[in-house]
């Protein structure tokens, strides 16, 4: 049983160079909170990491196990049985939100990390957390999701997650100087800001850290971007699971912007204006190749120019893999095209198609 956690590799080389802290940690106790589903590839490897953390304080992890169709529930049980440290509770909802609240109701320490199933913290990530919201006095304090690829396509899909192309300007993928900010990755909170904002709202598929993290905001609390805490993450293996994922992004964060008035922006927007002009370029070039064919007039001719809009779209994404393969392997940028525009489509049609209905739960909850 030992050797589920002592087989893995060294954090420290996994993750990169230790994360040095910014000044000498603050002892205080923390509650690791990690929900995990479908996890049991990476499970072992990530809490690893966790427990193995350049950390003088007392430390708990809490493992949030949902409903997995491989073997993350035993793996976690597996794991609790040879480390006292370890606590696994059940969601059976399989939700991000509902598995934080259960954990948050059990959990013992003034300080909560939120950690992913998949995520590789490297070892200094708590300390200079700690550090970092004792100089500020920041509520949540939360650093870069650092994008990383093993086969072409997901070489692609990292290098289009941390540029600007991919997601916009958000810093906690493309980087940037520490500060205040709307959001944060993950998290290293103050456990009486989530409580005094009422706690994840269960309702909340998608974005739910970037809602609790308004309403914080809302009462005070001061959030704060910190880019020495680097976590390496793995992006989507297929084009089909990358969809989905952006698609569900999308969705929900049209939900927020419906939820919380004045939260959205160009960058949100750009997506769903792209994909209703892609889309309105394609029908109307579509139209005049019909009218062409039956004889139309002249309107038939100048309706096919639709067809440009598509076109300088493919050509746009098309030129920034050409500038993607000056930084990638030639596989790896050959898909950087086909990357972004999954990204685009998927997140501007979720955001589009996403129903009032959802708002309507959401409101129900009576978090706002």
């Amino acid at each position: 049983m030992t050797s589920v956690m002592s087989d893995l590799p060294d954090p420290a080389g996994a993750a990169g160079a230790p994360v040095p802290p910014l000044l000498m940690p603050a002892a205080e106790p923390v509650s690791v909170i990690m929900p995990v589903r479908n996890e049991e590839r990476y499970l072992a490897e990530s809490v690893r990491h966790v427990l193995s953390q350049d950390y003088d304080g007392e430390m708990e992890l809490i493992i949030a196990v949902g409903p997995s169709r491989d073997g993350t529930a035993e793996l976690a049980c597996a794991l609790a049985a040879v480390e006292p440290r370890i606590t696994v509770v059940d969601n059976p909802t399989g939700q991000r939100p509902a598995a934080m609240n259960t954990a948050l109701r059990i959990c013992r320490h003034p300080i909560v990390v939120r950690v992913d199933g998949h995520a590789m913290l490297p070892p200094g990530y708590i300390s200079t957390a700690m550090a970092t919201m004792r100089e500020t006095g920041a509520v949540n304090v939360g650093g870069i999701m650092a994008a990383e690829g093993t086969t072409p396509f997901q070489q692609a899909v990292a290098w289009a997650m941390t540029s600007p192309f991919g997601v916009g300007a958000a810093r906690f993928h493309t980087g940037g100087k520490p500060g205040p900010s709307d959001t944060a990755y993950m998290g290293v909170f103050r456990r009486e800001a989530i409580e005094r904002a009422g706690g994840y709202n269960e309702h909340f598929q998608i974005a739910e850290d970037w809602e609790l993290n308004h309403r914080i905001r809302q009462g005070g609390g001061l959030i704060w971007f910190q880019p020495a805490m680097r976590v390496s993450y793995r992006p989507r293996a297929t084009v089909a699971q990358l969809a989905v994922q952006y698609f569900r992004y999308g969705r929900w964060r049209r939900v927020v912007a419906r939820q919380h008035a004045g939260t959205i922006n160009l960058r949100y927007l750009a997506p769903p204006i792209a994909v209703g002009a892609v889309g309105a370029g394609t029908l109307a070039g579509l139209a005049g190749v019909a009218g062409l064919a039956t004889g139309a007039g002249s309107w038939a001719g100048l309706a096919t120019l639709g067809f440009v809009v598509p076109l300088c779209y493919a050509a746009a994404v098309t030129a920034i893999g050409v500038r993607a393969a000056g930084e990638l392997p030639r596989a790896a940028a050959a898909r950087v095209p086909l990357a972004l525009a999954t990204m685009h489509m998927s997140w501007g049609v979720g955001f589009i198609s996403s129903p009032r209905r959802l708002v309507r739960r959401v409101v129900r909850s009576g978090l706002t």
